[in-house]
This record gives structure tokens, C-alpha cells and sequence, in this order.
């Protein structure tokens, strides 16, 4: 969409979030590594009153309704070129389908089935990309900071805070390291360490490492289909005036392939939107689920709550059903504009992030031994991130309220 918009324009921008956002990456996995706990723990410790955990809390309602809401939709915007019916109807089964598995934790096979077809998706993009790839002077002058004469930043905003992945999937890839079992993660006397010793913190700083290795992985694939993606926006569909948006979400992909390998890649590609969008919905609710469900149980301890109201397993299936899956019904039903729900969702991941930033800091500041701190160079681009994404946001309410005109 953004490719469609504003060209190569905005490449450095997306190049500087994704940089930016492993090393937020990194800082929340390395409290992981060393403490065996997640960051939602951590928070939780940083004063009286839970008030870190709250601030991580309350945003993220809003973003946990507003995204599926979007992603559900878009799926249906799929669905709906495939299967007669109408729309509204295809997106509240897409919700429900996913609230079932995600419940009922019988999810692993369709996982696997999305997993593949994605892998398929995203090699197809890159291949595509390959096919119309532009003259390399475009994509060097795209790498040159600079912002369009005209320039809506209700569009950048929420795709700087998606990229990658938003405040909320970094604060779920501490849930992600603490399953693996990452360093202290497995190792209890570790994680129950007052003072870790030299051979500890050895094999602490190699944890470290093999979690660096993975968010390099990622990061990398990441970015290798982000700029895919970006490429087929601006040279496929930007000729031709062609902009996803709202319902037709899924019909104006379907144009990427199937400009190129006509009939069958319009369709394969549709097919890949509603996976892509479909599969993003259950692992969202899922994530959502387990944060709240953790952050619940922070909130509810120190007065004394006992029983289902501090079981996660009760309490994450409590938030599947009503914050994931009744809410957003309702939210779509209501709205009935995916692409304006999930820009609402981005824009508060964005502006979250800066917060997020500057906990996690503190965090490993306080609680981490020297030893297993991040470097200075570290500290300043964490202080830098969250200055790059606090801008944009700051940029974006003054440009909606008239302040600024852009």
C-alpha cells in the first residue's frame, strides 16, 4: 500500500524501523535469557502499583480489538472473491473458525499448513519482485531520508508500528524464549540466582548469542519480503493508480501475480491473502490472550485474588473469547472498514513503542547484572529508537490537529 503511494520515497524509513525494532528485539530477549522470566514479569517489579503493566495494558486493548477486527476483515475480503455470501458473514466465521482452534488448542496442524503456504507466499513475492525489479538508481535514491511533498502520515505511522511487528509481538517474543527455553528460561537455579558466577555468566552471554543468531534470521527474512512487497507496490500497481483498500483488499493483491503469471497468480495470490491475514488472526489471539492473561494475574495478585482469576489457562481463554472475538465482531459490524481499523491499531503500536523502549531499559538496567548489560552503544540506539518512532507519532497528532499542514 505504501509502495502504491509514495513510491521508493519512504525505503529509508522502513530500512531505520526494521534496524531499530531488532534491537528492541534483542534488549527484550536478553532479560529473558538472563532471568527466565517475561518482560510483563519484569514490569511488574519496576515500582509499586503495577503502573509499568498498566501502560502496557490498556493501549493494547484497544490494539487487540481494532487489529482483529482488521485482519479478520481483510481475510474476508478474500474470501468473498472465492465463496458467495457476503462479506460481513465470511469475516465473523473467519473469527470464530480461529477462536475455536485457538480454545481448543488444535491449532498445530493448520499452523503447519499456513507455515507452508506462507513460505510458499513469500518466496512467490520475492520472485515476482525479482521479475519487475527497478533500476537500482530508484531504489538508491529511496535510501536518501527524505519525506513527499504531500505526505499523509495516518498512512506511515501504522505501517512504521506493523513493521516487522508492533509493540505487542515484542513483548510476545519474551513469551516465545521463556517456552523455548532460552538460558535462565530452563535453567532454574539460574533463573533463582542472586548473583550469577563467572561460568554463569558465560553461558548466559552465549544464550544470548544464539537469541542474537534468531532475531537475525528473522529480521533479515523479514525485511528480504517487506521490500518484495514494497517493490510490487510501486511498480505494478502504482502505474496503474491501484491502491489496497477496505473491501477490496484481496482483489487489488490479487493484481501483484497476477500482472505476471495472469489468472493463476491473481487467484494464488488471494488465496495467500486470506492465509496470510487468517493465520495472523489466530496467532493474534493467541498473543493477546497469553499477555492479558499474564498481566492479569500481575494485577490481581497483590490483592489477594485466588483461584481461576490468577489461572492463565482460565484467563487467556477468557480473553480469546470476549476482547479477541466478541469485540471485534462488534467493531467490524460496526465500522465495516478494515483498512481504517488496522491504521487505528498501528497507529497506537507506533506511538506504544517509545513507551515500550524505555521500560525495557529500565529494565535490564535495573535487574540485569553488569556483566549481561547491553553495551553503551546499545543504550543510545534504544534511546534513538524510541526517538525515531515518538517523531512520527508526535508528527502525525500534530498534522491531524491542524498544528502542521504537510
Amino acid at each position: 500500500r505504501v509502495g502504491a503511494l509514495y513510491g521508493y520515497a519512504l525505503l529509508w524509513a522502513l530500512l531505520f524501523a526494521v534496524i531499530l525494532k531488532w534491537f528492541i528485539n534483542r534488549e527484550i530477549g536478553r532479560y529473558t535469557v538472563c532471568t527466565g522470566k517475561t518482560v510483563m514479569d519484569g514490569f511488574s517489579q519496576l515500582g509499586k502499583s503495577n503502573w509499568a503493566v498498566h501502560i502496557i495494558l490498556v493501549p493494547q486493548l484497544f490494539v487487540a480489538v481494532a487489529t482483529i477486527a482488521g485482519l479478520a476483515g481483510s481475510a474476508g475480503t478474500a474470501l468473498v472473491l472465492m465463496l458467495p455470501g457476503d462479506i460481513r458473514i465470511w469475516t465473523i466465521a473467519s473469527i470464530l473458525i480461529s477462536t475455536a482452534l485457538v480454545v481448543w488448542g488444535r491449532y498445530n496442524a493448520v499452523e503447519l499448513v499456513a507455515t507452508i503456504l506462507a513460505v510458499v507466499l513469500s518466496l512467490s513475492a520475492i520472485i515476482a519482485a525479482l521479475t519487475v525489479f527497478p533500476n537500482m538508481n530508484e531504489l538508491v535514491q529511496g535510501l536518501i531520508p527524505q519525506v513527499p511533498a504531500t505526505i499523509n502520515y495516518g498512512e506511515i505511522l501504522p505501517w512504521l508500528g506493523f513493521m516487522l511487528s508492533g509493540a505487542a509481538g515484542m513483548i510476545w517474543y519474551s513469551y516465545w524464549i521463556q517456552r523455548r527455553g532460552y538460558g535462565a528460561a530452563v535453567n532454574k537455579d539460574l533463573a533463582q540466582a542472586a548473583h550469577y558466577s563467572t561460568e554463569d555468566t558465560k553461558r548466559l552471554k552465549g544464550w544470548i548469542g544464539q537469541m542474537t543468531f534468531d532475531n537475525n534470521i528473522a529480521v533479515f527474512g523479514t525485511l528480504l519480503m517487506t521490500l518484495s512487497f514494497l517493490i510490487l507496490g510501486v511498480e505494478l500497481l502504482r502505474p496503474l493508480g491501484l491502491v489496497p483498500e477496505e473491501n477490496r483488499v484481496a482483489e487489488v493483491l490479487g493484481q501483484l501475480l497476477g500482472q505476471i503469471w495472469g489468472p493463476v497468480g491473481f487467484w494464488f495470490m488471494v488465496v495467500g491473502v486470506f492465509i496470510g491475514f487468517w493465520d495472523t488472526v489466530l496467532s493474534d489471539q493467541d498473543g493477546f490472550g497469553r499477555m492479558f492473561a499474564g498481566g492479569t494475574r500481575l494485577l490481581a495478585q497483590p490483592f489477594g485474588a485466588k483461584g481461576k482469576w490468577v489461572n492463565e489457562g482460565f484467563l487467556k481463554n477468557f480473553y480469546v473469547i470476549t476482547v479477541v472475538t466478541i469485540l471485534p465482531i462488534i467493531l467490524y459490524l460496526a465500522v465495516g472498514k478494515p483498512v481504517t481499523l488496522l491504521k487505528i491499531a498501528g497507529f497506537i503500536e507506533a506511538a506504544h513503542i517509545p513507551v515500550l523502549t524505555a521500560l525495557v531499559m529500565k529494565l535490564n538496567q535495573q535487574q540485569l547484572p553488569k556483566a549481561l548489560q547491553p553495551s553503551t552503544f546499545t543504550r543510545i540506539i534504544m534511546i534513538i529508537a524510541g526517538l525515531f518512532f515518538a517523531v512520527f507519532a508526535i508528527v502525525y497528532v500534530l498534522q491531524i490537529s491542524g498544528w502542521l499542514n504537510l
